[in-house]
């Protein structure tokens, strides 16, 4: 008879002073606004307010904002690094965790000013310090965005 796998630990969220603490990202280019559900080592979902009060919008585009599909990878990107932050606890102090690969990169429909996204993470792969995710970006439960990406964790 197979054992039960332990129980694995649930973070219920990180606000953003705790994301800041995690991440070294800062505004504008702090895409997340919290991060909730952190299964330890597994998965997060990150959630991001778009507001029409972005820096991007001035620019993507003045009378039709969207926000770039770029952004919204690098909101899975944030919200895996806290996921790894999370998970290597006391060991992640004086690491950054840096991208290194993304595939199958497909967006489904714009995002747009109002919009709440919620950014689903779940890690693939863990090989030493090199870690392999799938996100999705939805927004009311309808997928926008999708990748497959890898990140190395590195010393500052």
């Amino acid at each position: 008879m197979d054992e039960a796998a332990p129980p694995s630990t649930v973070i219920n969220s990180y606000n953003i002073a705790q994301i800041m603490r995690a991440i070294p990202h800062r505004y504008p280019f702090l895409l997340i606004d919290r991060v909730v559900d952190i299964v330890i080592g597994e998965s997060a979902v990150g959630v991001k307010n778009v507001s029409i009060n972005e820096s991007f919008f001035q620019g993507h585009f003045p009378t039709e904002p969207v926000m770039p599909g770029v952004l919204l990878i690098e909101s899975m990107a944030q919200t895996a690094a806290v996921l790894v932050v999370a998970t290597l606890g006391p060991d992640a102090e004086g690491k950054l965790v840096y991208f290194m690969s993304i595939e199958g990169a497909k967006f489904r429909r714009p995002v747009v000013p109002g919009d709440q996204v919620m950014v689903h993470v779940t890690k693939v792969q863990r090989r030493a310090n090199v870690w392999k995710f799938s996100g999705q970006a939805r927004v009311d439960g309808q997928v926008v965005a999708e990748a497959t990406y890898a990140a190395m964790i590195r010393d500052r």
